[in-house]
């Protein structure tokens, strides 16, 4: 009896320990929302009390911050994760794709020097060409990230507000956009202040739309890649061979090129022979199934990292690019 009066003791102070803590977190999470309040009437000129009644209407969601808690590029091996992209449905998806928004890639090419073969990858990667831009409501996934995931609270709230920002320059009702977990939107999945700054209007009809119109997502995918320094003609990446344990500074270095080729030849490494001396290249190590592989990373590899901050996305693009490419001279031969 004694024992489990103990037992009822400890659990409720473990309980009564839990909500002080859960009543914390909810007031300083309500204070940080008061003072994003502030901030946003002071600096945009938000109304404080529409703004309130706005984000009023926004859900935390607990399966938001479990979502990102476990993202694929830290969970998965490259052999795993270029199995989720690589694949026929996504191929087959990016010739079809390709096909019907042929002018419009055209005239991204010509515009912007980016391949109509890495746009259409990057919106078969991103969304399967649409079909899967995600169901949660932008405004929950950026209210619950900023207020309620402190590892990453700063840069949500930023979105937060450059989402609303979004919303207001678009006549936009803030509760409708949807999007992924993280808050980005439509095919090509922009996080809003990716939107402000990258998306447009490519068909000159008034609207950015990069959920419904193509001619937009095609565009604001060029334009991004090309504000981020895409070159025209240039290589992607290449394989490198002969590395071992004696080059793991080159792959430390990093994503952004910092290694000449010429290093790496000098250093033993084999680098396709057809790619410039000179030219900077980061080491890429990808883990798979039977042990490691190893890319030369170049400039142009570097700017997909940038569309996602990981070495395997801008890989799993890069593979589905090329078998598009395959596949759509296959069906017009």
């Amino acid at each position: 009896m004694i024992r489990n009066y103990k037992t009822l003791l400890l659990a409720a102070a473990v309980f009564c320990a839990d909500n002080a803590i859960a009543n914390n977190d909810a007031s300083q999470a309500e204070k940080e929302k008061q003072d994003f309040i502030v901030e946003m009437s002071q600096k945009h000129g938000f109304d404080p009390v529409s703004l309130t009644e706005t984000l009023k209407q926004a859900q935390v969601k607990q399966s938001i911050l479990d979502a990102i808690s476990r993202p694929a590029e830290k969970t998965l091996t490259w052999t795993q994760y270029r199995n989720i992209f690589i694949k026929p449905n996504r191929i087959e998806g990016g010739v079809k794709f390709w096909k019907e928004n042929e002018a419009d890639l055209n005239k991204a090419y010509k515009q912007y020097g980016v391949p109509p073969e890495i746009i259409t990858a990057i919106i078969g990667v991103e969304t399967l060409y649409g079909k899967r831009t995600g169901g949660y409501r932008v405004l929950d996934a950026l209210t619950t990230l900023g207020f309620h995931y402190p590892p990453r609270s700063k840069f949500f709230r930023k979105e937060l507000s450059q989402f609303l920002l979004l919303t207001r320059e678009e006549n936009v009702n803030p509760t409708e956009p949807t999007g992924s977990y993280a808050g980005a939107m439509g095919k090509p999945q922009f996080i809003p202040s990716s939107f402000r700054h990258y998306a447009i209007d490519f068909d000159n009809d008034g609207k950015r739309d990069i959920w419904n119109n193509n001619t937009d997502v095609i565009g604001s995918v060029a334009s991004y890649f090309s504000r981020h320094g895409w070159r025209k003609g240039q290589p992607v990446t290449v394989p490198a061979s002969n590395v071992d344990d004696n080059h793991s500074d080159m792959v430390k270095a990093g994503m952004k090129p910092s290694v000449t080729i010429e290093s790496m030849r000098e250093a033993g490494i084999t680098v396709d022979e057809n790619i410039r001396p000179g030219q900077l290249s980061s080491l890429v190590e990808l883990v798979v199934t039977d042990g490691k592989e190893y890319w030369a990373g170049l400039h142009n590899f570097y700017v997909i990292t940038r569309y996602n901050h990981s070495n395997m996305y801008a890989m799993a693009v890069y593979q589905l690019s090329q078998e598009i490419l395959k596949a759509r001279k296959t069906s017009n031969s």
